[in-house]
């Protein structure tokens, strides 16, 4: 039996430095230094939301070596990236290949990745894309320890995650498929209206809200 969890929300922005003022124009608080993506030509800032949740930052590294394919997040999107968002969500899982193999909306293909000492797999669509606009999840599996485990607590916990789809029902079916269990919920939109995310996040100074658009 698949059994699926939160693992954290993307925010991705035109630079890090502008991801980090909108993180901490919205929530109070500044995400800690994260590290490189080598292979992905990024780099990111993360941020405590519980014990395994977490919130990241992410934008394209201008240090990194150009690359011969397209990131991940859609981050090679001008129309998409040109100001920090709620982009989309990330879903833990024990078995990815079981996962990716089961859900019926395919979150891309599984591939190894790696930052300083942390290594996980994931799931990322050959063209960079995100699944149905990023309200269906992307899949990771951790290998070792987890970056929560070393981020520095702010008071800062998410409380749950909406997504909003004209297609909801694929959103709903696929999460079944891989068994997640947590605070979600997909709502429908009419047909041709853009899909988006909300987080409910409490901080210190009170609730929060971050969205896609």
């Amino acid at each position: 039996m698949l059994y699926s969890q939160l693992d954290h929300i993307a925010v991705t922005a035109p630079s890090l430095t502008a991801g980090v003022e909108y993180i901490s124009q919205a929530l109070g608080v500044t995400p800690q230094a994260g590290g490189e993506h080598p292979r992905m030509g990024t780099h990111n800032c993360c941020l405590k939301l519980g014990k395994k949740i977490y919130l990241e930052v992410i934008s394209i590294n201008p240090k990194a070596p150009s690359l011969d394919r397209p990131r991940w997040f859609h981050l090679d999107n001008p129309d998409t990236n040109r100001t920090a968002r709620l982009a989309t969500w990330i879903v833990r899982t024990d078995d990815i290949q079981a996962a990716v193999s089961s859900s019926p909306v395919f979150p891309g293909d599984i591939e190894s990745m790696s930052r300083g000492d942390f290594n996980w797999q994931i799931t990322i669509p050959k063209d960079g894309s995100l699944p149905l606009g990023g309200v269906v999840p992307t899949l990771i599996q951790w290998q070792g320890i987890h970056p929560a485990e070393r981020m520095h607590d702010l008071g800062c916990s998410l409380i749950r995650l909406e997504g909003f789809h004209p297609e909801a029902e694929k959103v709903s079916a696929m999460l079944e498929s891989i068994g997640f269990h947590g605070d979600f919920s997909v709502s429908p939109l009419a047909p041709g209206k853009p899909p988006y995310l909300i987080a409910h996040i409490n901080t210190p100074t009170g609730q929060k809200k971050l969205c896609t658009s």
